[in-house]
């Protein structure tokens, strides 16, 4: 049933969608001019996000800081010009090619002509699938052939090289700073402008170094600077960062880019869990082996708003959280930070889950989903990348190498699970004692459905379906036929997140591909009860994610 309000509610949401800065040029004609056919199927596809925008309390910052942020977001467009070039290739190409303005902006909106919400199914005639390569690789490239060369050339496998043909048709390696040299450069000034404006030494250390990196692709310095940057109130990520993108092997990281501020309040919050690492992976529910690393304590647990984002961090779903460097020699020396960015987060909730549960959980159970809870299961997934093996324990190497394309939705797996597992354990310890953990129980209950929707060929919604079909089979949620309503059995669900826990700990300490490959084919897959379930949601007009109103415009600067 559509909730009261939702008519006029949408019709503010297009107007919004459509006002976006930079998105749109009418040339005075309104949405009515448009075909009538096309708007229909083109608005249905945009419905699935709701409009939020980017602001802040930007008060409590100096005159400096402030005059900082519209050069931080200069940078950042930067990496979203780099990121249509790695998704897709020609941007102005395929948007002059639109002429259907609401189908334009979905294009915007995916970076390209593939709906990331819907496996990757391509919405403009003859866009043909994607590549599971993206544009890292040679469109014409089998995985055998890419394995042959690179036995010889490991600088085809590296984070920051593209892959292309030569003249006689084999493979070589063409370096980010050199194939993006333009885009680098003008990124790096703006960096380099900002750090001169920087009040903290640490935040100003970070931004020259990562202007270097961009320069010469070597981003350790920069990791490890932004590791040691402590007292900071604005911060960026920027650069080559995730290999969600590339689903073909994993190797190749995507350009993207965020702008933040720091929400001291909340980062005082969060402050001690760093430190409880060690503890907890000693008490992961697997064999000695496979919890032998020493996580680093010197990570941070901080909330930001999120005030900018570019690329990769733009493109279809929105992240709510942030845990990075993904170096794991950074990692094991220094740990990592995790970055709650709470306004989007927020939005999530208020906008998407809340609306979810409503429908999909039991009524007696609805009272357990809360935004605390959220917000500490999300604080518990990214403290939980830094749980378990970066290397595996059998000579496969790094773990993110042994398992290629079937890492990324695996590791996420495991923080989403770990992270299950160590808010129960915190809560046994005496550490969370705000809410109940019922409350952490059927709040992770209505996230697995919330990210589901985003998608077969997405890391986040691989996991979460996995999961589902692993907790339904364990027993560890019921669903009334006659309500069509989900309810945890708190007991079974902890069981199963023990053994889910130890799975997943399992598989990656192994290296074991094809053991992954076989459990995520077979686990990740939508059966009718959820399919019918998935459409009730559609039908109620619930979006499946946010996209951004965003700028210096939004921000009042």
């Amino acid at each position: 049933m559509m909730r009261k309000g939702r008519s006029q509610e949408m019709y503010r949401y297009w107007v919004a969608v459509l006002s976006l800065a930079g998105s749109l040029t009418f040339a005075g004609c309104s949405p009515q001019a448009v075909e009538e056919e096309s708007s229909v199927q083109d608005f249905a596809l945009l419905s699935k996000y709701t409009s939020v925008r980017l602001t802040s309390d930007l008060s409590s910052l100096s005159p400096e800081e402030r005059k900082m942020i519209p050069l931080l977001i200069e940078a950042s467009r930067e990496m979203d010009d780099i990121f249509w070039q790695q998704a897709y290739g020609d941007r102005e190409g395929l948007l002059a090619s639109i002429e259907d303005a609401g189908k334009r902006r979905f294009a915007e909106v995916n970076y390209g002509p593939w709906d990331r919400l819907a496996g990757d199914q391509p919405f403009i005639e003859g866009a043909g699938p994607k590549p599971k390569g993206a544009n890292f690789y040679p469109s014409d490239m089998t995985r055998q052939e890419f394995e042959e060369s690179a036995a010889g050339d490991e600088s085809l496998k590296s984070l920051y090289t593209l892959v292309r043909r030569n003249q006689t048709g084999g493979l070589f390696s063409v370096p980010y700073h050199k194939a993006y040299a333009d885009w680098h450069q003008r990124a790096a000034e703006k960096l380099e402008e900002a750090a001169a404006l920087a009040p903290q030494d640490g935040l100003k250390k970070y931004l020259q170094l990562r202007a270097d990196a961009l320069r010469n692709d070597l981003y350790q310095p920069s990791d490890l600077a932004w590791m040691d940057m402590k007292d900071n109130n604005l911060d960026i990520v920027i650069g080559p960062i995730e290999t969600y993108e590339d689903q073909l092997f994993g190797y190749k990281a995507a350009h993207e880019a965020y702008v933040l501020v720091k929400d001291r309040a909340w980062s005082d919050r969060l402050a001690r869990y760093a430190q409880l690492l060690p503890g907890l992976q000693e008490i992961l529910p697997v064999d000695a082996a496979y919890k032998s690393e020493t996580p680093g304590t010197d990570s941070d647990l901080n909330a930001y708003d999120v005030i900018y984002a570019a690329g990769d961090g733009n493109a279809g779903s929105k992240t709510i959280a942030i845990n990075l460097p993904n170096d794991e020699e950074v990692q094991l020396q220094k740990g990592t930070r995790r970055l709650q960015l709470k306004n989007a987060m927020r939005a999530k909730f208020d906008r998407i889950l809340t609306p979810i549960s409503e429908i999909l959980i039991a009524q007696e159970q609805r009272k357990h989903v809360t935004f605390d809870a959220f917000f500490g299961n999300t604080m518990c997934h990214e403290v939980a990348h830094g749980l378990g093996l970066k290397k595996t324990i059998n000579g496969r190497g790094k773990v993110r190498q042994a398992l290629k394309d079937q890492a990324s939705a695996l590791e996420e797996g495991k923080a989403d699970i770990l992270g299950l597992f160590m808010m129960t354990k915190l809560r046994e310890q005496g550490e969370v004692t705000e809410g109940k953990l019922e409350d952490n129980y059927v709040t992770f209950l209505a996230s697995i459905f919330r990210s589901i929707r985003f998608g077969a060929t997405s890391a986040h919604g691989r996991a979460n379906l996995a999961r589902f079909n692993f907790f339904r089979e364990q027993g560890a949620f019921t669903r009334d036929p006659q309500t069509a309503t989900y309810r945890a059995d708190f007991e079974k669900m902890g069981a199963a997140m023990n053994a889910l826990s130890e799975k997943i700990l399992r598989f990656q300490g192994d290296g074991d591909y094809e053991g992954v490959a076989e459990f995520m084919n077979r686990m990740a897959r939508i059966g009718p009860g959820l399919a019918s379930d998935l459409e009730r949601l559609a039908e109620a007009g619930i979006p499946v994610d946010i996209v951004f109103e965003q700028g210096e415009d939004v921000l009042g600067l």
